[in-house]
Parts: structure tokens; C-alpha cells; sequence
């Protein structure tokens, strides 16, 4: 089970962050309600991420990502904050931080961003589980290493991003792919402009698919995609 310290002053907040992450994302949650103890907590446990608020008594939350940073160069840090203005968040990546989440925000976009952080992390652990990369789309064979899609002996070349897209709709295929999860997962950001972008590339994996009629990538009003397969 992944351990994560969440640094909160604000109590309420903090326990319905905890109670949900250790619920739904079935983590160990810490729980601080200021950044000394944040620090504290740090220095007594192995955490596997952690969730700091920005404007916290005793010690803000930019001060305790530094001194986190020093000594940890690894952990995933996301900094929560009420503030919107870009030189936080060029601080927060400035001081070392991998990720920035404005308040108010909805809890299940935390849970992607923290999912997406230890999916990133675990990359660099060769105990972390293969992931899949040879599909079958109907008439179509799609091999992820090569980001080439074949049918009827002819081939597509995929850019790497469209590659990365249409592993995730096979990994997911016949059920929702959400939108945040895609750009969190491919763009680690799921801001306007990489939703637009994101919108070109499925243009494209449509185009490339549309030789088998059975094979179809279907919007889902108000969630996201599904790879459909018949």
C-alpha cells in the first residue's frame, strides 16, 4: 500500500482528503495539519508521495516542499493552493515540486494526478508490472513499442502521442477512458490547450481505424472516450 503525507490546515478538508484517498484509492493517507508537523511526519516515515497546502500556519507549504526536496530528491510533491496566479505555480516547479492542483478543486481529479504521478514514478522500477503492448482492434493489429497500426499489409505510423493515446482506449477498450485520466496520463496536464490537442490526435486515430466498421471511438457526453469493438 502506498503511504502519502497530505499537509492540510484546513481540518475539514483534510479528513474528507483522507478518508476519500484511503477509500477509493485505497492508500495510507498521513494526515498534518501544519507544515512543521508536515515536516516532522516526513522525517519519521517512507512516503511515497506527498500533498502539500500552500498557505499553512508555522510553515507555508513552498518552504516544506523545499525542505522535503533536500532531503528527498525523488518523491512526487504536488502543491495545493487557493491561488491561480502562474508565478506560484513557477514555484512550485521551481522549488521541485511535480505537480500543482488550484482549490477549489473536485477530489477525484486528485486521485488521477496522484495515480498518474506513482504511474510515472514506477517506470523507473523494474519490479513495476509490464504493461501491455500488442492489440487486436478488430481487423487491426496495433503494437505499441513500434507505433505501427497494420491492416491488410499496409501500415500506419503513429506519432508518439497517438501511440500513447490508443494504448490507453485498448487498455480500456469497450469501457469509458475519462478525458482527465488521458491527459493526465499522456500530458500530465489537463489544461485547455492539451484538451484541444488531444482532440486532433483522436481525429486522427479515427481516420486510421475507419477501414473496419466495427471498430468505432465513441465520445461520451460529460466523461470521455470508448475504444468500441464489436
Amino acid at each position: 500500500m502506498k503511504k502519502i503525507l497530505l499537509v492540510e490546515d484546513d481540518p475539514n478538508l483534510g479528513l474528507l482528503l483522507q478518508d476519500y484517498l484511503q477509500l477509493k484509492g485505497k492508500f495510507d493517507i498521513v494526515l498534518c495539519v501544519d507544515g512543521e508537523e508536515g515536516l516532522k511526519a516526513f522525517s519519521k516515515h517512507n512516503f511515497d508521495l506527498c500533498i502539500l497546502d500552500v498557505m499553512m500556519p508555522k510553515k507555508d507549504g513552498f518552504t516544506l516542499g523545499k525542505e522535503i526536496r533536500k532531503a528527498n530528491a525523488h518523491v512526487p510533491i504536488i502543491f495545493a493552493t487557493a491561488k491561480a496566479m502562474m508565478e506560484d505555480k513557477a514555484s512550485a516547479y521551481d522549488l521541485g515540486g511535480d505537480d500543482y492542483i488550484t482549490k477549489p478543486f473536485r477530489i477525484e481529479e486528485l486521485l488521477l494526478r496522484i495515480n498518474a504521478l506513482l504511474k510515472r514514478v514506477s517506470k523507473d522500477n523494474i519490479a513495476a508490472e509490464p504493461v501491455q503492448t500488442q492489440f487486436e482492434i478488430g481487423k487491426y493489429a496495433f503494437d505499441y513499442t513500434t507505433q505501427l497500426i497494420q491492416f491488410n499489409g499496409k501500415q500506419q505510423k503513429l506519432s508518439t502521442k497517438e501511440a500513447e493515446l490508443l494504448q490507453l482506449l485498448c487498455l480500456k477498450k469497450n469501457t469509458v477512458l475519462t478525458r482527465e485520466e488521458a491527459l493526465l496520463s499522456i500530458w500530465h496536464d489537463d489544461n485547455y490547450f492539451n484538451g484541444r490537442s488531444m482532440d486532433v490526435f483522436l481525429s486522427k486515430l479515427r481516420k486510421y481505424l475507419r477501414e473496419d466498421p466495427k471498430v468505432e471511438i465513441l465520445n461520451v457526453h460529460g466523461k470521455g472516450y470508448k475504444l468500441l469493438v464489436n
